[in-house]
């Protein structure tokens, strides 16, 4: 996996450092996104408030960034030591570019590492995409009135699965030394 260069952006982890642009991605979102991302309306102020609070816990989080904008996330939250809960947002200019089925790979290979046998992932009955990227991972999908719950069952990690996923993770400690440095630059007077 490592990080990737579609559309002149790159696949990587994201982390703490990461709390602005996952924000500013979020509130980025249409509001037909939105309500398919958190099954309802959902306000900029609540989108600020679910940014702040992303990175608890064990959550993992992928992204795609492009041009200094990250266009795309995928979050896997574990509630247990053997399932998790997925979720995904692309923004509309971003969709249908394969950018979710890179994303949930990487949710499945961080799973994996983990241990987590069992992915759940809900959707909107209408949310077609959505249940087409379940499909493509073999995903069993239980339809409701409203929603579908779509079940992806994640093989063993292997010594494989814990290299891919370590490439994903120098991603967050390049950007973390990056804002440290620029950070220093910006509190240091400049000398000859």
């Amino acid at each position: 996996m490592g990080q990737s260069a579609p559309l002149g952006g790159i696949f990587r982890r994201l982390g703490a450092a990461d709390v602005a642009l996952f924000r500013e991605h979020l509130i980025r979102l249409d509001p037909d996104t939105r309500r398919d991302r958190f099954a309802m309306g959902a306000s900029d102020n609540f989108l600020a408030r679910y940014a702040e609070q992303a990175f608890a816990g064990d959550a993992v989080l992928f992204g795609f960034v492009e041009a200094g904008r990250l266009r795309a996330v995928a979050e896997l939250r574990p509630f247990d030591s053997r399932e998790a809960e997925a979720a995904f947002s692309i923004e509309n200019e971003f969709r249908r570019r394969g950018l979710a089925t890179e994303l949930f790979s990487r949710l499945i290979t961080a799973a994996r590492n983990r241990r987590l046998r069992r992915l759940y992932m809900n959707c909107l009955a209408h949310n077609r995409a959505m249940q087409g990227l379940a499909r493509k991972f073999s995903a069993e999908l239980t339809f409701e009135s409203d929603s579908v719950l779509a079940i992806v069952t994640a093989p063993p990690g292997s010594p494989a699965s814990v290299m891919q996923e370590a490439g994903d993770a120098m991603g967050v400690f390049t950007t973390a030394i990056l804002q440290l440095q620029g950070r220093w630059l910006g509190l240091t007077p400049f000398r000859r």
